[in-house]
């Protein structure tokens, strides 16, 4: 049996510690974008997001490249996937799982109050990313509210958990909260449909391939991720004072990726990967921060043909 300096204390709020320490990593390696609007967050709530975007990123890395480089077939990479959820499901009913990743979800989901009702959506979207490559109106409104909007909402509960209840109507914050993370998912898709349908063989928006790609299709994607951020900028200045800057900075971010991919013509767009470089997100953190993030449509005061 091994020994620690700790070994006759209480041990759990250590794993607890480690658990979120380690979905810290996850977030820092995985994403710039979101990893600077966390910091943003004060450290319990940037905790929670930092937890549930953790276990996002693990699932999505088994249906996403890592599990098949491992060596890992499509069947293989399923119950994998299968044995995650499972996990999850008894780390939030138990309060302990020997995976650090799903332990600290699980205390978020306990702590903030969610469950089943957003994983088992979440999970359902990330077994398509194993069934099917292309997607029809119907499955891709299923695939985005699962693998996007419940993420959102997951998010939402770590911002409301403690503020009581609403002076308004909540269904309004969910609705915005499912927009968010609609426009995020929806960029994503825009930025990668190259690996997306080149490495992955995947095309996540019904009838567009990359072969026939052109402005046409790009300008009703980008109009579509459009209204999903005005949606959502209805409603961030209705979040908890701390949230706020947090959620604005993450939407300024993605509000400037819609509108470079906007000035990106088609036929770079499905090969060059839309950035925002670090100079634009330091003037966007100042803007927030300054309270004046733009929480508004800049794409249609632009010209189409720009660089990226």
């Amino acid at each position: 049996m091994t020994h620690s300096p700790t070994t006759g204390a209480a041990r759990l709020p250590l794993y607890d510690a480690t658990a979120e320490a380690a979905s810290g990593v996850v977030i820092d390696r995985y994403s710039t974008s979101f990893g600077l609007a966390s910091r943003l967050l004060a450290r319990d709530t940037r905790e929670h997001i930092r937890n549930v975007y953790a276990l996002v990123r693990v699932a999505d890395e088994v249906v996403d490249g890592p599990a098949t480089e491992a060596g890992l077939g499509r069947d293989l990479a399923r119950t994998v996937l299968d044995e995650l959820e499972a996990d999850t499901e008894r780390a939030i009913a138990l309060g302990f799982s020997v995976n650090p990743v799903v332990h600290a979800f699980a205390r978020t989901a306990r702590v903030t109050g969610f469950g089943p009702e957003l994983t088992k959506p979440f999970f359902a979207s990330m077994r398509m990313d194993l069934e099917r490559t292309e997607h029809d109106d119907a499955s891709f409104a299923t695939y985005v509210y699962g693998s996007a909007e419940v993420v959102g909402l997951m998010c939402l509960r770590a911002f409301v958990y403690r503020a009581g209840r609403p002076t308004f109507d909540e269904s309004v914050l969910v609705d915005g909260a499912r927009a968010l993370g609609s426009a995020f998912q929806k960029v994503n898709f825009l930025r990668d449909l190259h690996a997306d349908f080149e490495v992955l063989g995947r095309s996540y928006f019904p009838g567009v391939e990359v072969r026939t790609f052109d402005e046409a299709t790009k300008d009703r994607l980008v109009a579509d991720v459009q209204a999903d951020l005005d949606r959502a900028a209805r409603t961030v200045r209705l979040l908890p004072a701390e949230a706020r800057n947090a959620v604005g900075l993450a939407h300024a971010l993605f509000q400037e990726l819609n509108d470079r991919i906007a000035v990106t013509p088609a036929h770079r767009l499905i090969t060059t990967r839309v950035r925002v470089p670090n100079a634009v997100k330091a003037r966007l953190v100042a803007q927030v921060l300054a309270g004046r993030a733009p929480l508004r449509s800049r794409a249609t005061h632009r010209q189409s043909g720009g660089a990226a």
